[in-house]
């Protein structure tokens, strides 16, 4: 069931952002006077069709093929390479007898619904859900460092005070991704009552990207907030607002100290005593070889505060938040490029981006991922290659800088050459997934 869930929530979202995308396209070709044959959601390879209609001179429909969509514009070199109707004589409606000035916005017109649609999704959460965040001095216990975060200089109890010079007031600031992804990061934290420094060097996003763990967490007391259906906590008997005292015969305080006695049982059999209201319960189960149970902790430590956004103001806060997404995608892609994060660790596949959804229909995780995507999809659909929007913007500003049009042989090599990388890139993005299947 889990499964299916995911599918749905990534086939709902890609659906929708597939839809946008085309439709800016096809809103700005319309505007221009210029006739969009097709408008379709996922390919009808080889005219393959699951559903089409027709309204006007446009045939609507959606294809077998679920990897994205397309609109057919006319007197356009594209995907359906329909060299035959590129020898006939150039019509008034079609995208070739348009200036290079506006087939560059038709161009760039899903890329900029993608981004619009990625800024008013963010902006509705603000709107319905304010920003949440932990307030960082209530971090009494300070952090739990991962691996990775250790062998830099981080210790369990350290208490974080600023990145950068810039003081910590929300601890979700402390993890951003503009800090992972920054030339070089510098954490004072207090520890023992004395402040100090831990400096991150330039690459150590590559050994973060290999680590897939959490940097550091908050340390914390802890009591048990959902049971996960099917694992030996729910078998066991294990119930929400539980507080586990014991691992067999030893005691522990924080949730770090219980998932280390909990890894060191891996695959045993263990007794856990409980407090249940005023009652003391012993449970028996049997841990998995991953060193887990199967419920999810919260924690009565921490205090929380929640920004609200009136419906105007909720705007700039949604741009605020695509342009911070933004900025990380072209880091990422900056350090992807000079080889400080391995591409198969950095871009997902679907059934990569399905995981994201999760197991669970939460809309607002739905609509969170679903702004994420779109922008990763407008910087994505940017990229200077062939049979990318991106692409085609290349050779219309170099027609505009040069004063004449590339030649269609040359625009016909090029989809080709794009549509080479295009599918390669596909095969190893889903071959990944696959291969992350079998990890």
């Amino acid at each position: 069931m889990q499964a299916l869930i995911m599918a749905a929530q990534l086939i709902l979202g890609i659906s929708i952002l597939v839809i946008l995308h085309e439709f800016g396209h096809y809103l700005a070709a319309r505007a221009f006077g210029i006739k969009v044959e097709k408008f379709y959601l996922f390919f009808d390879a080889w005219g393959v069709k699951l559903l089409s209609f027709k309204v006007g001179e446009t045939e609507w429909g959606i294809g077998w093929l679920p990897l994205g969509g397309y609109v057919k514009i006319a007197g356009m070199i594209d995907e359906s390479m329909d060299k035959e109707a590129m020898k006939l004589p150039a019509e008034p409606w079609e995208f070739r007898s348009k200036p290079a000035w506006q087939r560059l916005i038709v161009m760039i017109g899903g890329v900029v619904v993608n981004v619009i649609t990625g800024i008013v999704i963010f902006a509705m959460m603000s709107y319905a859900y304010g920003e949440k965040y932990t307030v960082n001095s209530s971090l009494k216990n300070g952090i739990v460092p991962s691996e990775i975060a250790k062998e830099y200089g981080f210790q369990v109890g350290d208490k974080l005070v600023s990145v950068n010079g810039v003081p910590i007031v929300r601890f979700e600031e402390s993890l951003k991704i503009k800090h992972i992804l920054g030339e070089g990061v510098t954490y004072q934290i207090e520890r023992n009552g004395q402040l100090m420094e831990v400096k991150l060097p330039a690459d150590f996003v590559k050994k973060f990207s290999d680590a897939k763990a959490d940097f550091f967490l908050p340390r914390m007391h802890f009591f048990v907030s959902e049971i996960t259906p099917g694992f030996p906590a729910e078998k066991a008997g294990l119930a929400v607002n539980d507080v586990i005292t014991r691992v067999d015969a030893d005691s522990f305080e924080f949730f770090d100290e219980f998932q280390s006695l909990l890894k060191a049982k891996a695959g045993k059999e263990i007794t856990m005593t409980i407090m249940r209201g005023t009652e003391t319960k012993v449970l028996s189960l049997k841990v998995e070889d991953n060193g887990r149970v199967g419920f999810k902790p919260d924690s009565k430590d921490f205090i929380y505060e929640v920004v609200e956004y009136g419906f105007l103001s909720s705007f700039p806060a949604g741009l605020n938040k695509a342009a911070e997404t933004i900025d990380a995608q072209i880091k990422g892609w900056g350090k992807i490029f000079k080889g400080d994060i391995a591409v198969n660790k950095a871009v997902q596949g679907p059934i990569g981006i399905a995981k994201f959804y999760g197991g669970e229909w939460i809309w607002s995780r739905f609509w969170l991922f679903t702004a994420l995507i779109s922008l990763g999809l407008a910087f994505m659909n940017i990229l200077p290659i062939p049979a990318l929007d991106g692409g085609h913007v290349i050779f219309l500003l170099v027609e505009m800088v040069i004063g004449r049009p590339l030649s269609e042989k040359f625009l016909e090599r090029a989809q080709y050459a794009g549509m080479i990388i295009l599918l390669t890139l596909m095969v190893l993005i889903f071959g990944n997934d696959i291969w992350g299947l079998f990890k």
